[in-house]
């Protein structure tokens, strides 16, 4: 078979096998849903607004510098300290730890 044979309907074939059309990457984290994220060196809160295979986007993000008992803030949502971000936030998926989902109000007061 020859490439300059392929036609349009086989090259899309190829790549949806290859994975070429998936721009969010393997990931199990949820676009649209809260969590509380773990990186090598911060805690973060957010809603997850795109995920790609290097980067996660997170709107109404803050940066968790202290959660106290870390059961009891993920049980009653109370945080220690908060530092809300203005803008949008990137996570590299590089630095990902661990991710859960936040089942409280994002904060977006600091604290």
């Amino acid at each position: 078979m020859k490439l300059d044979d392929l036609t349009l309907g086989q090259i899309k074939e190829i790549q949806n096998f290859a994975g070429a059309n998936e721009s969010s990457g393997s990931s199990s984290i949820e676009v649209g849903k809260n969590y509380f994220i773990r990186t090598v060196t911060h805690y973060y809160t957010g809603k997850v607004k795109s995920v790609t295979s290097a980067e996660i986007v997170l709107s109404d993000a803050a940066w968790i510098a202290c959660t106290g008992r870390f059961y009891d803030c993920l049980k009653s949502g109370d945080l220690s300290e908060v530092e809300p971000f203005v803008d949008d936030v990137i996570v590299g998926r590089a630095a990902l730890i661990d991710a859960t989902l936040w089942r409280h109000d994002l904060p977006r007061d600091q604290k």
